[in-house]
């Protein structure tokens, strides 16, 4: 599979397919989007809501969840907002998620299964490393996207100018309900 993306790629850039995607690092909406990784919404979310390249920063993880105020998304979130003058920040959780119901009991079983070792897990775990909060699903997407606005909302290095808004998007129509 990897060899075929590869030679895709090579034909791509020598029929300078790239052009038509030109767009500068700055958003031109101004906007950040948090959402899930789900491959339903990889074309679904852009087209439902009327961007393109270049209008947008797109972060996308399981479950449009923030795990951790200081991991990876909010530091995204703050790149976005500080150096690349986004303003308003869009939190969009969606139907059917498959992170829903999910607990770190069970991805630590299917990664035993897969041979990681256990006592390594251990060890994290002695280390500090909170695998119930980091590995856990959600009960409802309507909660998730209110406890992640919450943490963006009350995050002491989010300027209090950006707007945080959450969404429930529909895997099958793509349109969004809105949440708080």
């Amino acid at each position: 599979m990897i060899q075929e993306i590869l030679d895709y790629n090579k034909k791509f850039v020598e029929n300078k397919e790239y052009e038509r995607y030109r767009a500068g690092k700055y958003p031109e909406k101004k906007l950040a989007i948090l959402s899930c990784m789900d491959t339903r919404l990889t074309e679904l979310l852009p087209a439902a809501l009327g961007i393109k390249d270049g209008d947008a920063k797109i972060i996308k993880n399981a479950g449009a969840v923030i795990t951790h105020p200081f991991g990876s998304v909010v530091r995204s979130l703050l790149v976005a907002i500080v150096e690349l003058g986004v303003e308003d920040v869009m939190v969009i959780g969606h139907t059917d998620c498959g992170v829903q119901h999910i607990d770190s009991d069970m991805i630590l079983g299917h990664l035993k299964e897969r041979g990681i070792n256990m006592e390594s897990v251990e060890m994290l775990k002695y280390a500090g490393v909170d695998f119930e909060k980091w590995l856990c699903g959600f009960n409802t997407i309507r909660e998730s996207v209110e406890d992640t606005v919450k943490i963006l909302k009350e995050h002491p290095l989010i300027p209090k100018d950006v707007g945080i808004t959450g969404y429930i998007m529909d895997t099958k129509t793509g349109e969004l309900y809105p949440v708080c």
